[in-house]
């Protein structure tokens, strides 16, 4: 287990995120789907990534958008 801490710009935009972008319940939702998803995908030879597509493309935005926020790479110049 990792014991780093935010600093406090990272801290300020996970507090807008979950405040105005999504809700933490949903993200969490959304994280576990999407990981559920692509392990099923991948045990049945992506016949499921079709039948989900909807899902894992809203799982992947939500979950580049956290990533974004806990470490900006592609805000980056």
């Amino acid at each position: 287990m990792s014991t780093n801490t935010f600093s406090k710009e990272t801290e300020l935009r996970l507090a807008d995120f979950f405040s105005n972008s999504i809700d933490p319940q949903l993200m969490a939702k959304t994280i576990r789907h999407v990981n559920y998803m692509l392990a099923l995908s991948l045990m049945r030879e992506c016949e499921t990534l079709e039948t989900e597509k909807t899902n894992l493309e809203n799982g992947f935005y939500w979950l580049n958008e956290l990533a974004e926020i806990l470490n900006p790479y592609l805000d980056v110049e």
